[in-house]
């Protein structure tokens, strides 16, 4: 199973599949087609049935009941696109075997070290796939393609193993956060959902941020500064003083575990116009409202001192925290655990900063939490994963087959 890994992410990974937050079609880039044309091949000759793939690029597949009981239907998905904020373009993946410990000479510039990466101390002894220094790899959410790839032509191959319906999805654009919007609930016709896209070895995430945006636009009146008194409006003052009104330490850089931020991702201005972009994250939904509002605040500041007509804010919600769709049918996190433990890894529940495509899923009907896949080091140079890790993360699709199957 690890070669069959290997060759399987190292085929995918060389697939150029950038989504594009700027396109406004589905799936948002062309190249996506590529690897869902080459996975809806792939998954015909495997075997398996009701194969479709639909004209927003979402792929399905149905691996059939092979037990009389009633089980409900399970679906794995994963993400064909990568990341937006380096190139995937020529990606060329190196294999390490028998990882020593020590720095990884990714080409002449690049190194990857455990000073830096010091998790890569974990994986001494293991098969790692890297980057050449140059590209992202793509394990995410590649990996997560292989190990459902991996996991339903095994089950193809062992017809001894009893299990449920089993269906899997390969969306698109879940990097620009669109995943799941076309994503058709009804069709995919699943009880529950898991998505393998998570990190390390023994990652089980069913809590994600709730999260909105919000972009504030500032205009202000430019006149020649040697006669600018009482008529000049400077735009970047007045945003400078809108950015000062934010918390100053719910920031990324300096919150981890359940703290939320408010998270200024571009400022852009000159006097008379000024663009200010944040993101806004909080698991908990009473914290969420209130970074909201102190963002509402702000912007009531401002067109205090300036009018009305200086600022316009436009925010809205992207998501909801998936736990709260999900808690009431907890079972499903309790079957993940459960298989990892058999398989002697050790669950590392906590929940996601960020979001996947679970977060949205769960709010249209279908509970979906995220299980490791083992990217490490995701969307950029140094990007790699650990083959026995993909390998792992195969095993524990397996072993909730079989666990769904037995507690019916």
């Amino acid at each position: 199973m690890k070669e069959t890994v290997i060759e399987r992410l190292v085929r995918y990974a060389k697939v150029d599949t950038q989504s594009n937050e700027a396109s406004e079609t589905t799936p948002s880039t062309d190249k996506q087609w590529d690897l869902l044309r080459m996975l809806e091949q792939e998954l015909k000759e495997i075997g398996m049935s009701d194969v479709a793939v639909d004209e927003n690029g979402y792929l399905f597949a149905t691996l059939p009941a092979t037990s009389d009981k009633n089980i409900p239907t399970i679906g794995f998905l994963a993400h064909v696109d990568t990341a937006t904020d380096f190139t995937g373009t020529g990606v060329n993946p190196q294999r390490v075997d028998a990882y020593d410990g020590g720095d990884l000479q990714l080409n002449d510039d690049v190194v990857l070290s455990p000073t830096m990466s010091p998790e890569l101390k974990n994986y001494v002894g293991q098969t790692l796939i890297t980057t050449d220094g140059t590209t992202l790899l793509g394990a995410d959410d590649k990996a997560g393609i292989v190990e459902i790839m991996t996991a339903m032509e095994y089950l193809l191959n062992h017809p001894e193993i009893k299990h449920g319906e089993l269906r899997i999805g390969f969306t698109p654009d879940e990097e620009i956060g669109r995943g799941p919007h076309k994503f058709d609930v009804a069709r995919f016709n699943a009880d529950y959902a898991y998505t393998m896209d998570g990190g390390p070895l023994g990652e089980l995430e069913y809590e994600s941020f709730n999260a909105a945006y919000a972009k504030v636009t500032i205009v202000g009146t430019n006149v020649h500064p040697g006669s600018a008194k009482n008529k000049m409006v400077n735009s970047i003052t007045a945003a400078i003083k809108f950015q000062e009104m934010m918390p100053k330490d719910a920031v990324p850089e300096l919150t981890d575990g359940r703290d939320g931020f408010i998270h200024l991702m571009e400022f852009e201005g000159s006097i008379e116009k000024t663009s200010l972009t944040y993101i806004i994250r909080d698991h908990d939904r009473d914290q969420f409202e209130a970074k909201k509002a102190l963002v509402q605040q702000a912007a009531d500041a401002i067109k205090a001192e300036y009018g009305d007509h200086a600022l316009t804010l436009d925010m809205g919600d992207q998501y909801y925290n998936m736990g709260d769709k999900i808690e009431p049918v907890k079972h499903i996190v309790d079957i993940a655990h459960k298989a990892m433990t058999n398989l002697g890894i050790t669950p590392i529940v906590k929940p996601i900063r960020g979001g996947t495509d679970g977060s949205q899923l769960s709010y249209m009907g279908l509970p979906t939490p995220n299980i490791f896949a083992g990217g490490e080091n995701m969307h950029g140079k140094y990007e790699y994963v650990s083959a026995e890790t993909m390998v792992k993360a195969t095993e524990v699709i397996l072993e909730m087959v079989k666990l769904y199957e037995q507690q019916a």
